[in-house]
């Protein structure tokens, strides 16, 4: 039994070691280019990018994918949210930006990852002793069962993390506008009530004047 578990435990760490990747989150200013890269040693390597736009504006930012030979391999403009898988064609640094020139005031945050699988041969151990080729094939089998499962529970957390995000914004975006309403149409009651007092004192003051000068005229009063 512990010799199949340090065979599994031998397969799972071969194979993480194929795996690099790198998950961040970076404020886009407004105006503002930002460039990441990765580095491929390998030609044929899977290279794995996804981004999501966590706040700002209306969820949406320009994006290029650039090659060594700085060709462009994908590019979009006001995306929300792109997962793609692309083959590396040449060896050497990819060139990953993100674009925030079309908004003037808002900040985007962008969560993105970038990770880069070998395509190399599949590992292979060589069996222990007493371990049976079938047992050897059934782990693998499992393991990559396990990374599979693994896979898809981190990109449904990524996308309630998101959904989580823009709805909080959004309440955040709304009560700002509630506020600022409120405010507008606070300052326009008062001034209504400002200018209805000046009305009435306006017609208040018209009247007594006409009173004082009727009584000047009237001849009763010389």
């Amino acid at each position: 039994m512990s010799g199949s578990l340090l065979l599994f435990y031998s397969l799972l760490a071969t194979l993480a070691s194929l795996v690099s990747g790198t998950a961040l989150t970076y404020k886009l200013s407004p105006n503002e280019k930002a460039c990441f890269f990765s580095d491929v040693q390998q030609q044929g390597a899977k290279i794995a990018f996804y981004f999501a736009v966590q706040s700002g504006g209306s969820f949406d930012v320009d994006y290029s994918v650039r090659g060594p030979s700085d060709n462009i391999i994908m590019e979009n403009s006001k995306e929300r949210q792109v997962d793609a898988v692309f083959t590396a064609k040449e060896t050497g640094e990819y060139k990953f930006c993100f674009n925030n020139e079309m908004s003037t005031y808002t900040d985007k945050m962008v969560d993105f990852e970038i990770a880069v699988e070998g395509e190399g041969p599949s590992a292979h151990l060589p069996a222990r002793q007493g371990t049976p080729p079938e047992q050897t094939s059934a782990l693998e089998e499992s393991i990559m069962k396990v990374s599979r499962d693994l896979s898809t529970i981190n990109r449904n957390q990524k996308y309630f993390r998101t959904r989580e995000n823009r709805n909080f914004s959004t309440v955040k975006s709304t009560e700002a506008r509630i506020f600022n309403f409120s405010v507008v149409e606070s300052g326009l009651m008062v001034a209504m009530a400002g200018l209805q007092v000046f009305i009435v004192r306006f017609f208040f003051q018209g009247a007594r004047k006409g009173e004082s000068a009727s009584d000047i005229e009237d001849p009763s009063l010389r």
